[in-house]
């Protein structure tokens, strides 16, 4: 298996010292792009719409603020940090016409542009330069000197540098102080997706609810449960981060090992993985892409009901409860007042 990551003496910062960068955006990695980029001594501007609520968080932390047609019109290099759904309309309207021979688009995330909901010109190069972690995980790392790793895929070369200025942009974020691996749009935007619904978010989140109600429903205090299903799910998962499953298996009770080993394949059987495959099929053929701009384009009605069902199950309530008693200070991941 080949693995070779690029790094700091990888990436020339010079690709872009000349270069005025547009952050399109300023959420989760918007406020965290355009700040490490600011940092690195790069001239940024952030593009948003005229009523967006994000104008004057990104003016507080020292960011000059534009409307995003103008802010593309003035720069070098585009980035298109919005959310997947709502990125095909904002290109056409302020992006497109913005676009000319030399310029670049970057993307943090594969979505439109291999399941083509964006195609852009062919005399612009578009690349993506994607953090493998939260925005605000990447801003805390660069800012503590670190950085996050990062992915790197090269859509269009029209300049014959666009890896040049990508890994100069990787290096600007600080992704190649901890290494960049280099892919491409198509297996980054698959993989990723797949990742996100089968086991990251849809298949953990399914799997501490499980929990929860079968001791609930058994008769155990919803605060045991509650502990037992999503409180230490942290603890176990910082051990795999650490160094791996096998490090996590190093660290627990022979007893909660050797139940992992006997318990586990009865419940992540070989039915789930056939069912994870009938997703990646969905995610492959463009399905769950189609599907969701056609919820978003609708207004998100079932999306809506759907974030509101699941905000009122009552492992909500009692790990609110839990936490607002509990007498221990929390690494506090997300500040919502700084975007």
């Amino acid at each position: 298996m080949e693995l070779d990551l690029l790094y700091d003496e990888d990436a020339d910062l010079t690709h872009l010292t000349n270069k005025k960068i547009a952050v399109i955006g300023y959420g989760s990695q918007g406020h965290a792009h355009a700040l490490n980029l600011k940092d690195s001594g790069l001239d940024v501007v952030v593009g948003l719409t005229a009523t967006s609520q994000s104008r004057q968080k990104a003016e507080q932390a020292g960011l000059t603020v534009m409307d995003t047609a103008a802010a593309a019109a003035a720069a070098d290099v585009i980035v298109i940090l919005v959310p997947d759904e709502k990125q095909p309309a904002m290109f056409e309207q302020d992006i497109r016409p913005a676009l000319r021979a030399g310029k670049a688009l970057v993307f943090s995330h594969g979505f439109s542009i291999h399941f083509k909901k964006i195609v852009p010109p062919e005399d612009i190069d578009v690349f993506m330069v994607a953090p493998k972690g939260p925005g605000h995980t990447v801003r805390r790392e660069y800012a503590n000197g670190s950085g996050v790793p990062c992915l790197l895929a090269i859509h269009h070369d029209a300049s014959g540098t666009a890896r040049d200025v990508g890994l100069a942009y990787a290096r600007g974020i600080g992704g190649t102080r901890a290494g960049v691996f280099e892919t491409s749009f198509k297996e980054e935007t698959e993989s990723d997706l797949f990742g996100e619904q089968t086991v990251l978010c849809g298949g953990l989140s399914h799997l501490i609810l499980a929990g929860y109600e079968t001791l609930v429903e058994a008769g155990y205090h919803p605060v045991m449960a509650y502990f037992e299903c999503l409180h230490e799910v942290k603890l176990i998962t910082d051990l795999i981060f650490e160094d791996g499953i096998a490090n996590m298996r190093y660290s627990i009770s022979n007893t909660a090992e050797y139940g992992d080993m006997t318990s586990g394949p009865k419940i992540i059987d070989a039915g789930v993985k056939e069912r994870m495959k009938e997703v990646l099929d969905r995610v492959q053929s463009g399905e769950f892409a189609d599907a969701w701009i056609d919820e978003s384009s609708s207004g998100s009605p079932n999306f809506n009901r759907m974030r509101e069902e699941a905000a009122k199950h009552p492992i909500e309530e009692v790990g609110a409860e839990i936490r607002s008693k509990m007498r221990f200070a929390m690494n506090q991941m997300v500040d919502k007042t700084v975007n």
